[in-house]
């Protein structure tokens, strides 16, 4: 709606200069306002928009000269010719602009390809246990970035990692995809979520070796890993370093799932040994488990405040509900990012990846 708004901005600027030629004495001309409108109609219009825009600023100057008499050499053909020359050059902006953003597009789909390569999404549905995942880059441009969810079914019970890599760029790409492979790889085979944990503290410090110098010291990834009992009663939870997921039950309450005890992220074990507490929770029928990374967590609005899920979502899921009906998976997770962008105002400071599980409630008649 405000693109087509703003298209009407050239002809705006011609009205303007008709007005103020036919306001102004006969000496004042308008030709450096017309000037303006084919240079205003080139990141705006198409091609034979700003050609229509250009010609249409050539006739109005030339009407207007004849009306005051002064349409010479100097006030006439001059500006005239002037004219056309801005509109040649209005058309070689929007030329530009359009390889430009053409370029934008296939480096977005390029990014966006590749995001599904290497963050592939979850499959909608494991089971009785309902799934949505969404990814929402800080820049438009790089759809790629050290956030990751994944979701497996394993002869253990469906696990779940939400993590957070530290660092940007083709280096948190790279340790993403070694999170990823030695989280596929280690929740079919790990018997309990301390040997899950143990086999990605080992993949990770090996990848770090491998990547060597300050990645070797500091690299690291915090994580959430979720396992689900084979009934769904219960959750059990893994926290590294990374913030607590939120359960929303059948009636809309938020609880925050804290660990029982700090834990450090994941590949820093070189500098010191901790427990792998792992704390089990009620998932009882009709409630949803909303993870997430810090993107969330740290979202601030002007005055600095932090953004909180679990005082927000209650309020969101509550809204839907009067509206008709209660919320999906994907329709929470869409509620959560249209309200941190509104708390942000429009701002994303980091990456966010986002992860809903939900239990079906209990059919009336069961």
């Amino acid at each position: 709606m405000q693109l087509r708004r703003a298209k009407w901005i050239p002809l705006g600027v011609i009205v303007l200069g008709v007005v103020l030629d036919l306001v102004t004495p006969t000496d004042v001309t308008s030709a450096p306002l017309l000037m303006a409108a084919p240079v205003a109609a080139a990141p705006l219009l198409s091609l034979r928009g700003i050609i229509a825009i250009g010609a249409l600023a050539m006739a109005v100057h030339a009407v207007l000269a004849w009306h005051d008499g002064t349409f010479g050499w100097q006030r006439g053909v001059a500006n005239q010719l002037t004219l056309l020359a801005v509109t040649v050059l209005a058309v070689l902006i929007n030329r530009s602009l359009e390889g430009r953003d053409a370029r934008t597009r296939r480096a977005r789909h390029i990014a966006a390809v590749a995001q599904s390569a290497v963050l592939p999404r979850p499959p909608s549905r494991l089971g009785e246990l309902r799934i949505a995942a969404r990814y929402v880059p800080a820049e438009d441009e790089a759809m790629i970035g050290g956030d990751l969810y994944v979701v497996q079914e394993t002869p253990h019970g469906v696990r779940v990692m939400v993590g957070d890599v530290r660092g940007k760029g083709l280096g948190a790409v790279s340790a993403v995809c070694a999170d990823l492979g030695a989280f596929r790889y280690a929740a079919d085979e790990a018997e309990d979520l301390p040997g899950l944990v143990a086999a990605l503290e080992r993949a990770l410090l090996r990848e770090g070796g491998r990547r060597g110098g300050q990645e070797q010291d500091e690299g690291f990834t915090t994580a959430l890993i979720a396992e689900f009992a084979d009934d769904l009663g219960t959750v059990r939870v893994v926290n590294r370093g990374h913030p607590p997921p939120v359960l929303l039950d059948a009636q809309g309450r938020a609880t925050v799932l804290e660990p029982s005890e700090e834990a450090p992220p994941l590949g820093m074990s070189g500098l010191g040994t901790w427990s792998c507490p792992v704390d089990t929770f009620p998932f009882p029928p009709g409630a949803t488990l909303i993870c997430y990374t810090d993107g969330v967590t740290e979202a601030r609005d002007e005055s600095g405040a932090f953004y909180d899920a679990s005082v927000r979502l209650p309020f969101l899921v509550h809204h839907r509900a009067l509206i008709g009906y209660p919320a999906s998976p994907a329709q929470i997770l869409h509620l959560l990012i249209e309200d941190v962008g509104h708390h942000t105002g429009g701002r994303i400071q980091d990456d966010q990846a986002l992860l809903a599980l939900h239990r079906p409630p209990v059919p009336p008649h069961a």
